[in-house]
């Protein structure tokens, strides 16, 4: 046996004596863990391709959104001749989601904010799941040098015109009753130009709220609603801090009211003669008056769905609920009496009676749609003459 052939045979036996060599293994944890990764890496270039598409016209089609957004970056050279750089739309009522090849044609894509499209001008931004690095961008107007077409607003413009702030609400208040409230005041006193509520939506924050209108006059029109008192409260109407547009002139509620209940509704903000006639400005009140009692006012109140009968049967508790009555409503003006009969037709009804019609309107105004142990309150204006006669029918 060689040297070389011994040496050979020594490193074999040693080799198996040895451990033999492992190689760490892929775990399933691991595995896992890397397809999360991956999937989330997926979905946030997903987020990153994706654009938001606002202000968009009724009978807008996925198809048809997809192709002009392709043939506009075409034409300004924000692609290639032939590219299609958006991949994909999904359309809903007011507005659009698209998603482009990649996130080089995202970020070209928001150039076309403000691009005229079937009359509107449409709005192209970062959906709100966004959280990528900010990246400039021009309008479309700013790219091309074209004005927008006659007729056609801005929708970032536009929608700020349609903004006011509300001051001084309360916790108690939400986005609803504040629609509702305001709606039907300015239904009430012919401060609407269409049918039915004028507000669209309603962001309550604490102390203040804002709320969008659905035409930027009637926005205009609901600045008369400052000083309107609601729910113990005299809230505050105003443009808001980010409106830079021109001064609107108006009044406040009080001078509104004065004139709607002297039959006088030429508003602060209108010239000339499209007054409101007096049929228009009652067909919808805030009073929930009956259908023979629109456009009757008088100096009576009368509240319903605030007490029970149980309400009235303990003579202390009854004594209670007339004293808060009369700190409640001396608020609206100068109250002459409170009437909160125990038995009979008027059961469970509360009459104010005032010392002008202007405070009485007030009160319905401040009290009506409130909510009293869940129940929703309705106030009216009441015959002073059978008030007088003690019919509480």
């Amino acid at each position: 046996m060689t040297h070389y052939e011994r040496r050979s045979r020594s490193r074999s036996r040693d080799r198996e004596h040895q451990p033999a060599r492992s190689f760490p293994a892929v775990t399933g944890a691991a595995v896992a863990t890397n397809s999360i990764l991956l999937a989330q890496q997926a979905a946030q270039d997903k987020i990153n391709r994706e654009l938001f598409v606002g202000n968009t016209p009724p009978g807008t089609s996925e198809m048809l959104l997809l192709q002009f957004f392709n043939a506009a970056m075409r034409r300004v050279k924000l692609c290639p001749p032939t590219a299609s750089p958006v991949v994909q739309c999904r359309v809903s009522a007011k507005f659009a989601f698209v998603e482009c090849a990649t996130i080089q044609d995202a970020n070209n894509c928001l150039n076309l904010s403000g691009i005229p499209f079937l009359g509107s001008s449409l709005k192209v931004s970062r959906p709100s799941k966004y959280n990528g690095p900010f990246v400039p961008s021009k309008t479309w107007q700013e790219l091309t040098g074209q004005a927008l077409p006659s007729g056609v607003v801005d929708p970032n413009e536009e929608k700020l015109n349609r903004e006011l702030f509300i001051g001084n609400t309360t916790p108690e208040m939400t986005g609803e009753m504040l629609m509702d409230f305001l709606g039907k005041a300015m239904e009430q006193v012919g401060l609407t130009i269409l049918p039915g509520n004028p507000i669209n939506a309603c962001r309550v924050n604490g102390k203040f709220a804002f709320i969008e209108l659905r035409t930027v006059k009637e926005t205009e029109n609901a600045l008369n609603l400052n000083n309107i008192p609601f729910m113990g409260a005299m809230l505050r109407v105003g443009r808001p801090s980010k409106y830079n547009g021109p001064l609107t002139k108006h009044g406040n509620w009080e001078d509104i009211l004065a004139k709607y209940m002297s039959g006088e509704l030429v508003l602060p903000n209108q010239s000339g003669g499209n007054a409101t006639t007096a049929a228009t400005a009652a067909a919808a009140t805030t009073t929930a008056q009956s259908a023979e009692n629109v456009g009757f006012t008088s100096r009576v109140v009368e509240l319903k769905n605030m007490l029970t009968l149980g309400d009235l049967e303990n003579d202390e508790e009854y004594q209670d609920i007339m004293e808060d009555t009369k700190d409640e409503c001396s608020q609206f003006g100068s109250l002459k009496s409170v009437i909160i009969p125990r038995s009979g037709p008027g059961a469970t009804k509360i009459f104010l009676e005032y010392l002008t019609k202007e405070d009485a309107a007030k009160a319905i105004t401040g009290l009506a749609g409130r909510t009293f142990d869940g129940r929703k309150v309705l106030a009216a204006f009441f015959s002073e003459d059978k008030f007088a006669s003690k019919d509480y029918s």
